[in-house]
């Protein structure tokens, strides 16, 4: 069985190609991609280090496979579990929403006993208002990725926070190089 379980929602593909780029630096054998779309609570019993990653539409909207599985995700007990979040945005054409749904995300789980890692800061972004703010810091309550605005810093961002993430969840992996 693998360590990490990643779940993910995508409708134009970019939260799911992030996905796997982090896959590719955990390796398959240690972390599993799940589309969100195709799973039930029960998948997450399997894991006690969890990813989740969750795009903001429009105008602070969830993605619509998370969605259609937000009862589920509030029914899920957390406890026991690590989690890290990624959200993906766009911090100028939606600047006062960005990353809003994994802020959602990031206070259905917390209510469910989850222990968060995996902060991410805030400097380098441009944006106005963020429900994914931790309170009191700069600090998103995970990593930010804007493919529209900033795709070239999210190789950089990605090698980092999964480094950052590999320790928070005690794990001692030698994280792949990767040329994405």
């Amino acid at each position: 069985m693998t360590s990490i379980g990643l779940f993910f929602g995508s409708d134009e593909g970019n939260s799911e190609t992030v996905s796997f780029r982090i896959q590719q630096r955990f390796g398959a054998e240690n972390l599993t991609v799940h589309d969100i779309g195709e799973v039930t609570q029960l998948e997450f019993a399997d894991y006690e280090r969890v990813i989740l990653g969750i795009p903001t539409w429009d105008f602070g909207q969830i993605q619509s496979d998370w969605e259609e599985f937000w009862d589920d995700i509030s029914e899920v007990d957390f406890s026991g579990k690590t989690v890290a979040l990624f959200g993906l945005g766009d911090q100028f054409g939606y600047g006062d929403y960005f990353l809003d749904a994994m802020g959602m995300l990031h206070d259905v789980i917390v209510a469910n006993g989850a222990t968060i890692v995996g902060h991410w800061p805030t400097a380098g972004y441009d944006f106005d208002e963020s429900k994914a703010l931790v309170p009191g810091k700069d600090l998103f309550v995970g990593l930010a990725i804007d493919e529209d605005q900033q795709e070239e810093l999210t190789r950089e961002r990605l090698d980092l926070w999964c480094s950052q993430v590999n320790e928070a969840f005690g794990l001692s992996l030698v994280l792949n190089q990767v040329e994405d």
